[in-house]
């Protein structure tokens, strides 16, 4: 078809450019229709082809849903972990705590340790999962720029760019993400360490270990929950930069300059040249 169509335009090119035709305004509107046909014609197989494209981000974000699972499991297991190692209502420590200044003393030292010690334990095991989520980005975007690049409207050009962009974003996003959880962590451990400080009074007063245990399930409760919120913050942004990809790579919309082109007092060899891009 495109063939046919190009041979229309034989009178355009060679020694016959300089010939201009007596009706201008209906040889433009003749090439628009037929411009118009082409672009009906073509018009199904660029929607096949933005479907496959939109099929294949659909994959991708498939593919990084576990890792982020991961993160939102090991912050849950490790939150357990945290407060049943700094259980402190216990017939045990509730003695302590309710004994003398010395033992109550020696009591929120050892937890304040305890709090230090997890805390930073929690940071090491935590690292290998937010790595993983970084390296499985790069390594999922490209397996996705081989899976879209046949059936992308885009140029090549213009695809490996997206895919780059997209690449960088998720990356800094994923370690923004990691240092954001590694931030409430430290912040953590500082109020679980204020929690356990008390002072010379409050111990002589006596503390009451109901409230110090509850305030630590409490603090542990509100970091899992700031983190989940950061992690799901996340995921909703690996969902937009995904599909402000696809819309980058989306065929032109009907009536696009692309599809039917204004050629004015374009001269014959550039309307040529366009008419046959």
């Amino acid at each position: 078809n495109m063939n046919k169509f190009l041979e229309k335009l034989g009178p355009l090119s060679g020694s016959e450019a300089s010939r201009l035709p007596r009706d201008p305004v209906g040889m433009r509107q003749q090439l628009q229709e037929e411009l118009e046909e082409v672009r009906a014609r073509l018009q199904p197989y660029m929607a096949e082809a933005h479907e496959l494209v939109g099929w294949n981000l659909e994959g991708l974000r498939q593919q990084l849903k576990p890792y982020t699972m991961d993160l939102m499991q090991q912050v849950a297991l490790r939150v357990q972990e945290l407060q049943e190692k700094l259980r402190v209502v216990g017939e045990d420590t509730k003695a302590q705590l309710l004994g003398g200044v010395g033992e109550a003393r020696a009591l929120l030292q050892e937890l304040q340790s305890s709090v230090v010690h997890h805390t930073g334990r929690f940071k090491e095991l935590f690292h290998p999962y937010a790595e993983s989520l970084v390296s499985g980005i790069g390594r999922h975007v490209q397996e996705l720029h081989r899976s879209v690049a046949p059936h992308a409207p885009a140029s090549p050009a213009r695809l490996s760019r997206c895919v780059q962009v997209l690449s960088r974003k998720l990356t800094l996003k994923a370690k923004a993400l990691h240092a954001g959880i590694q931030q409430n962590l430290d912040q953590l451990r500082e109020e679980l360490s204020r929690a356990f400080a008390g002072t010379g009074a409050e111990q002589e007063a006596g503390l009451d270990p109901q409230m110090l245990s509850e305030e630590v399930r409490q603090r542990l409760q509100a970091f899992r929950q700031d983190t989940y919120l950061q992690i799901a913050a996340f995921t909703r942004a690996i969902d937009q930069e995904t599909e402000e990809v696809q819309q980058q790579l989306a065929p032109p919309p009907p009536g696009h300059s692309a599809f039917a082109p204004e050629f004015g007092q374009m001269d014959s060899d550039k309307a040529l040249s366009k008419l046959q891009a």
